[in-house]
């Protein structure tokens, strides 16, 4: 649709001008820079043709001598003030690129949960790393485009006063000039686009290559995405061929016709020169004058195709940028009330998709006491983890009402939501950094005898010390020089340290082997010693940790109690605890 596609590009020119704005005075001074430029390159061509008339066609040895001075020192200035205007357009590019991408990833910081369960990682990674690098070149030809126009004009003018005739016949192709430039740039702009969309692809194929490399080595599949990315870059290659073909289809002109013009100046200007109608300095200087406006105007070219390539870019950021969080402050948000950790869940509904019209949770009621523990039982899909992730808010109910203390969660400020309540995920994240910083991570301030209790309590402290560098040990990308178990339990420090008035523990210990498992738990009695816990499990060992069990099937509590009477009453509950396959650890701690 062309309107939207119009309405587009003027949004990324939106984009463009709004990142420059808060560059204003740099960019004038860039600006400024060239102009002093500018007018040194103008002034180039007058002086040589003095320099011919007065010195070489007079023959005076003297004026040659002042005229070639004037031009050294003209060249110094403009060397001068040429260095300048690049360091200048380049500085104001890199802090505008910078500016862009700290915006982007705060705002990606505060979009909501299911803004990312959508969104790829590779597509934001190309967003912030490829398509600003196209800003970024864009940004850093502006004082220089806006010189080399200024160079145009200027030219064009003093062509015209030295030989009006000449000057015609020089510029008459230049309007030829400017309908292939926009011819150019409606072509280079959907053409760019397909590129750069392109490049995204690839790199979300990489990134995930690379990031499920273990899986990918583990079956063996090297082959299949080793010819994944083969298609995929043929088809970024295919749509990069298409820009190139787009440029060798427009460029070459854009370098033809200035040529035309210096063909014109070498012969009519000749035949000026020989009925004296020229002088042979008016001949030089014009003739330089053309020189100089050949490479402006062939950065035209260059610079309509990068403006497409930015004005690209620009669109696809501003598609993150426009995007709403889901997941905001009240306008007028209460503060945290005093109170234990109290959680109430009033005829909560909640849908991944409301669109589908499908619901994991609906019209669930439960209550937790302050200081309770309970565990969460179910089958896969009854909802257990999507309780989990609405009690940090990091989704809000589709109906209903959570409370913590007597206060809606959406009547809270988001950030005093998560310091109270905190979530120990069965899939473990850990940063590349040490194992000290990773346990602090909820509270970098924390002491070094806060980071160690933390991590005794979780059944960490012992394989730490055993570490090369014991906590100061910095771990491997996402922590996978750790096993599974040992990551958990940092994972559960971090958690502890963080100290919050619920503890949410999903599936937590299920990668933590049996025997170690036992001294966890242990230590998780001390840390959930009046504070509301939520125990997500499958284990009975660890479903023992808890007061209350409460049974969830279908989004509702089909039932609840204690370990031994949903035993006794609930078939559907002794059915999940024998999928769960129980270690022999377990049996006899529950016999006991």
């Amino acid at each position: 649709m062309p309107g939207v596609d119009e309405r587009s590009r003027a949004r990324g020119w939106q984009v463009l001008r709004s990142a420059l704005r808060a560059e204003r005075r740099p960019v004038l001074l860039g600006v400024a820079f060239g102009l002093v430029w500018t007018g040194c390159k103008l002034l180039v061509p007058l002086l040589a043709g003095r320099a011919v008339d007065k010195g070489i066609v007079a023959g005076n040895n003297g004026a040659l001598l002042r005229w070639s001075l004037a031009l050294a020192v003209t060249g110094v200035v403009e060397a001068v003030f040429g260095g300048l205007r690049r360091y200048q357009a380049f500085s104001i590019a890199y802090r505008v690129e910078t500016d862009m991408r700290q915006r982007l990833f705060a705002h990606l910081q505060r979009l909501h949960f299911a803004y990312h369960d959508r969104a790829q990682t590779g597509q934001l990674l190309a967003r912030s790393a490829t398509d600003l690098q196209q800003i970024n070149n864009f940004n850093t030809m502006i004082p220089i485009t806006i010189a080399n126009v200024t160079i145009m004009v200027a030219v064009t003018v003093i062509l015209v006063d030295i030989n009006w005739r000449l000057a015609i016949l020089t510029l008459v192709p230049l309007p030829f000039v400017l309908i292939v430039a926009r011819r150019f740039a409606s072509r280079i702009h959907p053409a760019s686009l397909d590129l750069q969309a392109g490049l995204a692809e690839l790199s979300v194929l990489a990134e995930e290559t690379v990031s499920g490399i273990r899986v990918v080595k583990g079956f063996g599949a090297e082959p299949v995405f080793a010819e994944r990315v083969r298609d995929q870059a043929g088809d970024v290659y295919g749509r990069a061929m298409d820009v190139v073909r787009v440029r060798a289809n427009y460029l070459p002109p854009l370098d033809f016709v200035p040529a035309l013009g210096v063909t014109a100046v070498v012969w009519y200007g000749s035949h000026q020169v020989l009925a004296h109608q020229l002088s042979l300095g008016q001949l030089t200087t014009f003739y330089l004058y053309v020189l100089a406006l050949i490479n402006p105007l062939r950065l035209t070219g260059q610079v309509v195709a990068q403006s497409g390539r930015a004005v690209a870019a620009a669109e696809r950021n501003d598609q993150i940028l426009a995007t709403e969080p889901a997941i905001v402050d009240d306008v007028h948000p209460r503060q945290m009330p005093d109170g234990g950790g109290e959680i109430r869940l009033e005829r909560v509904s909640f849908s991944y998709d409301p669109a589908a019209g499908s619901e994991v949770l609906d019209d669930l009621d439960l209550v937790i006491r302050a200081g309770e523990a309970i565990a969460l039982v179910g089958g896969t899909g009854s909802g257990k983890t999507t309780v989990a992730k609405l009690l940090p808010r990091f989704y809000d109910v589709s109906g209903g009402r959570i409370l913590l203390d007597g206060v809606d969660l959406r009547d809270l400020r988001v950030r005093d939501v998560r310091r109270a309540v905190s979530i120990v995920f069965e899939d473990t994240f850990l940063f590349t950094d040490t194992v000290r910083d990773n346990i602090a991570f909820a509270d970098p301030e924390a002491s070094d005898d806060e980071v160690e209790r933390a991590a005794r309590l979780a059944g960490a402290h012992e394989f730490i010390v055993d570490l090369e560098a014991g906590y100061n040990t910095v771990i491997g990308e996402r922590g996978f020089s750790l096993s599974g178990g040992q990551r958990q339990r940092l994972a559960l420090a971090r958690a502890i340290i963080a100290d919050p008035r619920v503890l949410i523990l999903d599936d937590a210990t299920s990668a933590v082997d049996p025997t170690k498992e036992h001294e966890i738990r242990d230590a998780l009695r001390q840390v959930m010693a009046g504070r509301t816990t939520i125990v997500i499990a499958h284990r009975p060992a660890t479903i023992a940790l808890a007061e209350r069990v409460v049974l969830l099937g279908d989004g509702r509590v089909v039932a609840e109690g204690t370990h031994a009477g949903l035993l006794a009453s609930s078939a559907l509950y002794r059915e999940i605890l024998a999928r769960a396959e129980p270690a022999d650890s377990d049996l006899e701690e529950i016999g006991d």
